[in-house]
């Protein structure tokens, strides 16, 4: 089992990580720090990448929850405008009719922002049973791979 990163464990690795992002130079960091610059060396190729990319994720999941939540604002909104139009009567028709167009245009959004409505194509790809036979005769010098290729294909015709 390899050796633990010493900076990793450090009670300041935190204020490490953030001198090594500002990059500030490893000499002061490993001094003020009292690790190795080799350690710093070591830690920014084999862990700082992982901590950014997690950080990233994490400000991403902020920013879409911020945003959810003012799509989700404007959606009461909506509907407020929606209810008072609706009060109105004959004369409100339109504003009704415009507030029902945002509201449903704010629920698309919301969907799309939640993952619960997707909008991307699917594209589904059938192979004739000539090609199938081909593919599999091809695969006879690989019984093991010939195999797992024929049970695919049979859990495909099984689901369509």
């Amino acid at each position: 089992m390899g050796q633990r990163c010493s900076v990793c464990t450090h009670d300041q690795a935190h204020s490490i990580n953030v001198s090594l992002v500002h990059r500030e130079p490893y000499r002061a960091i490993a001094r003020q720090y009292e690790v190795s610059k080799d350690a710093l060396t070591r830690h920014v190729a084999d862990h700082l990448p992982q901590l950014l990319v997690k950080a990233k994720e994490a400000v991403e999941v902020a920013e879409a929850g911020d945003l959810l939540g003012e799509v989700r604002d404007l959606h009461d909104r909506t509907l407020t405008l929606l209810s008072e139009a609706e009060q109105g009567g004959r004369k409100d028709r339109k504003d009704a009719l415009a507030a029902i167009r945002e509201a449903r245009s704010n629920l698309e959004l919301v969907g799309r922002l939640t993952k619960e409505l997707d909008s991307s194509p699917t594209v589904n790809i059938m192979i004739a049973p000539q090609v199938q036979q081909v593919i599999l005769s091809a695969l006879a010098s690989y019984p093991e791979a010939r195999l797992a290729v024929a049970s695919a294909i049979g859990e495909l015709r099984g689901a369509s």
